[in-house]
């Protein structure tokens, strides 16, 4: 009797862990979402800017959503912000004083593809966690979508 009670509890407890795991987005989903931006980019540019920004059900999922940026740092395109698209963040920190647009830039440049640490507010909690973002540059953009460290 203890235990089936014993094996209960711990089935219980792997499907309620698996389905928290589920209500965040995976790195691998991170990098198949840029993928798919990039490609969706070289198709239609204005329009797959459009769509992020008017955060279209085919590009957000659950806390995972793309950004695009010039080389500069200027937004071309926020999944999850609209009010940030054609600023230059260039100068911008996390609340740890990191200038991790300035970084990411610098990343895009010298890798191309890579995965950037920093902090930034949740869209499901609204608190600041950290957060890693999988970025994909082409020749004048950078796109990003990000996992929440939890």
């Amino acid at each position: 009797m203890k235990l089936g009670i014993l094996v209960a509890g711990v089935c219980v407890a792997v499907a309620g862990v698996a389905m928290a795991a589920e209500e965040f987005a995976s790195a691998k989903e991170a990098e198949a979402l840029v993928n798919k931006v990039v490609a969706a980019l070289k198709a239609n540019r204005a329009q797959t800017f459009k769509e992020i920004t008017d955060k279209d059900a085919k590009w957000i999922d659950r806390d995972l959503y793309p950004t695009v940026m010039d080389l500069s740092g200027k937004v071309l395109a926020h999944g999850q912000n609209p009010k940030m698209v054609d600023k230059d963040l260039i100068d911008f920190k996390d609340p740890d004083g990191k200038l991790f647009y300035k970084e990411r830039m610098e990343l895009a440049k010298s890798k191309g593809k890579f995965w950037q640490d920093y902090k930034f507010t949740d869209p499901i909690s609204k608190k600041v966690l950290p957060k890693q973002a999988y970025c994909y540059a082409l020749t004048d953009a950078v796109v990003c979508a990000g996992v929440y460290k939890r």
